[in-house]
């Protein structure tokens, strides 16, 4: 049987490191036209859009009603071309689940993959920690955790810099 172009691409995209992932998603409201539209979005507008996305594709369930909420469920399959914009996208959605189908065995990663992973994971954690700070803080002392973070910022931005030009040479 000949392959299909979504199988060729697919392939051709875990044999340079990528991977495929199933997400399994939910959305609740008290409006069920909203939430399939919503879901329809989460896909064509936001994860096909994220940076190392080569496809999305998935299916969505029809709302269900329970004690005066709608919820709906998606069952979304992403390939990334590599493992660091999955980290980025489970922290930023919150999916309800995750399933790695390919590839089915080990993966490895170089030092310098798995410390571009890492930074993202502590900018991700600081962005989410200066925002929940931010609605929690007022006043001198909110002046002065934005001034550690952003002094934090800048010395991670740093460090990422010279690690590149390190890898570059």
């Amino acid at each position: 049987m000949a392959k299909t172009d979504v199988e060729k691409v697919t392939e051709e995209a875990i044999a340079k490191g990528g991977m495929l992932v199933r997400f399994y998603f939910d959305m609740q409201d008290k409006n069920k036209e909203k939430l399939q539209p919503l879901m329809i979005n989460l896909v064509n507008e936001q994860l096909m859009k994220e940076q190392g996305v080569v496809y999305v594709y998935g299916s969505i369930e029809e709302p269900i009603e329970k004690h005066g909420v709608f919820t709906t469920s998606g069952v979304i399959t992403v390939l990334f071309r590599s493992f660091a914009p999955l980290v980025g996208i489970a922290f930023k959605y919150a999916p309800a689940g995750i399933e790695i189908l390919r590839p089915e065995k080990e993966m490895r990663f170089k030092p310098n993959e798995l410390q571009s992973i890492l930074m993202d994971l502590s900018q991700i954690s600081m962005t989410y920690s200066k925002y929940i700070l931010e609605k929690l803080l007022t006043g001198e002392d909110l002046e002065k955790v934005k001034q550690q973070m952003d002094n934090r910022a800048e010395l991670g931005k740093k460090f990422l810099d010279q690690r590149k030009k390190e890898d570059e040479k």
